[in-house]
């Protein structure tokens, strides 16, 4: 499944990082890519969408759906 958020303070490739591992510690599985231009990170992941959005609030980053 598909999830898709807007991180509006996702500024550089740390961020990236971070939230990636971030997403990770939740889904395993889970394939990240982020749109830094757009700040936009899609998620590929069987894990719950309120799950994913928790895991990247958690680090500090203003998380909303896309």
């Amino acid at each position: 499944m598909k999830t898709e958020f807007i991180v509006s303070d996702m500024t550089c490739n740390h961020c990236v990082q971070t939230i990636t591992r971030a997403v990770q510690g939740v889904a395993p599985d889970a394939a990240v890519q982020a749109d830094l231009a757009a700040h936009r990170v899609t998620i590929e992941s069987v894990a719950d969408a309120v799950a994913l959005r928790a895991a990247i609030a958690e680090e500090g980053y203003e998380v909303q759906p896309a």
